[in-house]
């Protein structure tokens, strides 16, 4: 589980696939009220203190985005409303949650420099050796590829890219209307025949 401040409300965690099998808990987990999720939940806060002095109270929005093969990322933003006056007594511990959920069909990996988005490409070129859109967004390249394809080689693909960048929670609408698009179509095979 890796965890990184967003903003000074706002913090996001990663969590694996193995992440979740260690604690017992499936992907459709996530979505029930049962209490390894709680669980879950309290270590990542246990953690975000731990690591960045992040402390909760009060209204939280937690917003969980599944990633196919990948894992899930959680986003936890504060809320800076008061408790009603007649919660004000209770413990301090206390927090409130607003849970959304999304899922998506797409992997998308953001690279921090374009260099890296080279290397990724060529790290995975005989297990992913076609598809793929890239475009440029907010200081990073990001990597769109479909889902449509074996799981296993999915996920080792994933396992590999993950060493060159991090997968992303901004969805593709996003980067088309607000980002520049670098390859609309057949991105890997492109890069490969540019830059390897």
């Amino acid at each position: 589980m890796r965890v990184e401040r967003l903003s000074r409300d706002k913090i996001r965690f990663f969590l694996s696939l193995n992440d979740l099998m260690e604690r017992g808990i499936e992907k459709e987990d996530m979505w029930r009220d049962i209490p390894k999720v709680h669980e879950l939940f309290n270590d990542m806060m246990d953690q975000a203190y731990q690591e960045l002095g992040f402390e909760i109270s009060g209204p939280v929005a937690v917003e969980v985005f599944a990633l196919p093969a990948q894992g899930m990322v959680i986003v936890v933003t504060r809320g800076r409303t008061p408790l009603p006056p007649d919660l004000d007594e209770l413990d301090e511990d206390m927090y409130e949650l607003e849970v959304t959920l999304e899922e998506s069909d797409e992997v998308i990996f953001r690279f921090s420099d374009f260099e890296d988005l080279i290397q990724g490409t060529i790290a995975v070129r005989n297990l992913l050796p076609e598809g793929g859109r890239v475009y440029a967004y907010r200081d990073g390249y990001f990597l769109v590829l479909d889902t449509d394809m074996d799981t296993k080689t999915l996920q080792q693909g994933i396992a590999v890219l993950t060493e060159f960048g991090e997968p992303s929670t901004t969805t593709e609408c996003v980067l088309k209307e607000y980002g520049k698009t670098i390859w609309q179509e057949n991105a890997l095979p492109e890069i490969l025949r540019y830059f390897a």
